[in-house]
């Protein structure tokens, strides 16, 4: 185990952290005493394994809740079901571990590095995750739930069916990565790189998705209703099918968007960017929503005229495919 440690040098950067090895025998040890402490027993010790090489280590459904693992190298270590409820991970490595289902609710995730972790079906609710990496990770069906996230880099990663309700997101980097059928009621994600996003089918109903990036994201039968998008980009972005009924689009920048077919019902568009814009056969547009956006001579309005949109056409009304 580490020895006792001054504020002075939990605070110092990993660089200046001495890594220690930890033997079978003492980690068993550790986690002995951690158990007894959870419970209130004597001899019970939290565990601290800071700065600890714990590569490639079978710690499959262990029990470290709230414990000290800030700075420990655990690449490759196995913790499918593991509990990490509350756990410090400030600069921990995880890179390529495997944590599937693994309990990390309320768990503090700061500068911590988790690419091409396998962490399918893993918990993260109301977890605080700051300047974390997750690139190329597998988060299928992870629960984000009521999380905050700040800085943090998704790119490329695997995300299929996550959970992210009323999840926090801050300047994140979701680029290339897959939210295929994510639900994200009420989230909130503010100045995020989003391009390139494969989200067919998610639910954003009720988000918040301001000054976000998602050109040529796939969003195609997904669900953006009450969602306010006021000032996010979603150029050549694939919209098709979806559902954007009273959604704030105000200021929205979705020139050369595919909105075929989608449902534009009590959306709020003034000044929204439509500009060669695919509109054919979207429902619930007013002649009053379309006159108040931009359109152009690439425009394709509901009826399958070419725009720009002309009050008294009649091309607001949606057309045979």
């Amino acid at each position: 185990m580490a020895g006792l440690r001054t504020e002075t040098d939990e605070e110092a950067a990993p660089a200046s952290r001495v890594l220690t090895r930890l033997g079978l025998v003492a980690l068993q040890r550790v986690l002995d005493a951690h158990r007894a402490w959870l419970e209130g027993g004597a001899g019970g010790l939290r565990a601290n394994l800071q700065s600890m090489v714990l590569a490639e280590a079978d710690l499959e459904r262990v029990n470290l809740e709230r414990a000290d693992l800030r700075g420990a190298k655990l690449i490759d270590a196995r913790l499918s079901e593991a509990n990490l409820c509350g756990a410090s991970l400030q600069w921990t490595d995880l890179t390529d571990a495997t944590l599937a289902g693994a309990d990390l609710a309320q768990a503090e995730l700061v500068d911590a590095r988790l690419d091409g972790a396998l962490m399918a079906e893993a918990n993260l609710s109301e977890a605080r995750v700051k300047n974390t990496s997750f690139r190329g990770a597998n988060l299928r069906g992870a629960r984000f739930l009521e999380a905050a996230l700040d800085q943090c880099d998704f790119s490329a990663a695997r995300l299929p069916g996550v959970s992210m309700l009323q999840a926090r997101a801050f300047d994140c980097n979701f680029v290339d990565a897959d939210l295929s059928g994510a639900k994200l009621y009420n989230a909130i994600f503010r100045c995020c790189r989003l391009l390139e996003l494969s989200a067919s089918e998610s639910n954003w109903s009720g988000a918040t998705v301001e000054n976000c990036d998602a050109r040529r994201a796939d969003l195609a039968m997904s669900r953006f209703d009450r969602a306010d998008l006021r000032q996010s980009c979603f150029c050549g972005a694939n919209l098709m099918g979806s559902s954007l009924q009273s959604a704030k689009m105000n200021g929205a920048d979705f020139q050369n968007a595919d909105l075929s077919t989608a449902r534009l019902f009590d959306a709020a568009i003034m000044g929204t960017n439509l500009r060669g814009a695919n509109l054919r056969g979207a429902q619930g547009l007013t002649q009053n929503q379309l006159g108040q956006a931009r359109t152009d001579s690439g425009t394709i309005l509901p009826n399958g005229a070419r725009g720009p949109f002309m009050l008294g056409s009649g091309a607001h009304r949606p057309g045979r495919l």
